[in-house]
């Protein structure tokens, strides 16, 4: 019998998106620095916690042996370059005792280590997930989309916001809400602060498609492969909600400029997931430490090229809209910009 999510890794290696929205967007760059190169600082701040790097490993797999082998990777390489790895959700650990597909501390002590479940679940297994995974944060996923086109899918939705309201108020770790690459819209990203939720993954189409994954598994409604909004227009219709929660971004970033442009329009930090799980798939371990370490001093090397010392500076960075993204945002760029900045 097929297993899901090994279905999910083989699917989302497959898929490659006919459209990625950091390729319609420009930095303008500063021909008179102000730094030196060993000055910039890539460390960035959410959920109450400092980080020293701007990037994670998003939550991507878990229950079962070719999970087990994908994430004992990715662990190797989050615990050797010092960023935070975030688990596929754990309800699969919860539902089999003998399932070893997650990593944990006692294997990597020094792993920076997250924990993700779906909000479809009560508060019960929220809580023995804190309690068995002792988690930095506890990142909670929503997938309408995804749940509505997966054959052993949701249809009862009703529930979400009042376990959403129930982690709020009796989980003991920092939550963070997240979509799954469909794109958070801003009215959901209200509704969240309103229940109590200080930081949103807000995961923008670009990246790993779960319409092409499950339309592959069953209903095949391949009109729904491209559904939602793409990061960049997420992350611009969210300037609003900067001064009020910690905004992640997530969702077809490829590169350390794909991240810049995420903490131009107000990321604290960026999550890797397909870009990731490409690399541990096929690299050797060690050769993708050495990319992923690479990326901090590429990061550094833009930043300096765009005169800002730390990643607060970059939201003070003009840039140019092409394509989709200026048709979508003609009247509406300017205003974002000045609201942002009138705000600082």
């Amino acid at each position: 019998m097929r297993n899901r999510k090994d279905d999910h890794i083989k699917y989302a290696l497959n898929y490659q998106s006919p459209y990625n929205s950091f390729d319609d967007m420009e930095l303008i760059q500063r021909s008179l620095p102000e730094y030196a190169l060993w000055q910039i600082d890539l460390s960035t701040h959410f959920l109450g916690m400092n980080f020293e790097f701007p990037f994670y490993i998003n939550a991507m797999t878990g229950g079962s042996q070719k999970a087990a082998i994908v994430n004992h990777k990715l662990a190797t390489v989050a615990e050797a370059t010092g960023i935070v790895m975030v688990t596929g959700s754990y309800s699969a650990a919860l539902q089999n005792p003998d399932d070893r597909s997650y990593p944990t501390h006692r294997d990597y002590p020094r792993l920076k280590l997250a924990t993700n479940i779906g909000l479809d679940k009560p508060l019960s297994v929220a809580l023995a997930t804190v309690k068995q995974t002792q988690p930095l944060f506890l990142q909670v996923h929503v997938n309408m989309m995804q749940e509505l086109l997966m054959p052993e899918g949701e249809r009862d939705f009703r529930q979400w916001q009042s376990h959403l309201k129930d982690y709020v108020e009796h989980i003991s770790v920092p939550l963070m809400l997240k979509e799954v690459g469909f794109g958070m819209d801003v009215s959901s990203i209200k509704r969240a602060y309103e229940l109590g939720i200080r930081a949103v993954d807000v995961s923008g189409r670009g990246g790993t498609s779960f319409s092409y994954i499950e339309n592959q598994r069953g209903k095949k409604l391949d009109y729904l492969n491209d559904w939602g909004q793409t990061t960049v227009q997420v992350l611009l219709n969210a300037q609003s909600m900067l001064d009020k929660m910690d905004i992640l971004a997530s969702g077809g970033v490829r590169h350390p400029l794909d991240m810049i442009k995420c903490f131009v329009l107000g990321a604290k930090a960026v999550g890797l997931s397909r870009t990731v799980l490409e690399l541990v798939e096929r690299y050797p371990t060690e050769k993708v430490i050495t990319i992923l370490n690479s990326w901090k001093e590429e990061l550094r090397l833009i930043m300096c090229a765009l005169n800002c010392k730390n990643i607060a500076d970059l939201q003070q960075v003009e840039y140019l809209l092409y394509g989709k993204l200026a048709q979508a945002n003609c009247q509406t760029q300017r205003e974002f910009r000045t609201t942002r900045k009138e705000g600082n």
